[in-house]
């Protein structure tokens, strides 16, 4: 896994949608990173300090790349405004799901 800068996550990431647009797809995931990069400690030894202030830790991940990036705080509006630029520019190629109703019928009765 590559941990790159906020701006280069966003360039390569339009670079994964648009190439995972041909002939496959790619998945993102978001969650709180608290600086550790090493596994909680055995009983008996001294804990891990908790952290200042949290990050978000960000991943994307297709079939042959992996990309992630650390987003600090005091930064993470500016960043989703972008992120969001990128993934509506990314998705104007998905289909309409159709709905069926014959199921929705056979539940009700």
């Amino acid at each position: 896994m590559v941990l790159l800068s906020n701006e280069e996550f966003l360039t390569q990431l339009t670079l994964l949608a648009q190439s995972a647009r041909k002939d496959s797809s790619f998945t993102v995931t978001i969650k709180r990173y608290d600086g550790h990069d090493r596994p909680k400690p055995r009983e008996g030894k001294p804990p891990l300090p908790t952290p200042a202030e949290y990050s978000c830790l960000i991943r994307a991940k297709s079939r042959s790349k992996k990309l992630a990036t650390v987003v600090k705080r005091d930064e993470v509006a500016k960043f989703m405004e972008s992120y969001s630029k990128v993934l509506k520019s990314s998705m104007d190629g998905l289909k309409k799901v159709k709905k069926v109703k014959n199921k929705a019928k056979a539940a009700q009765g």
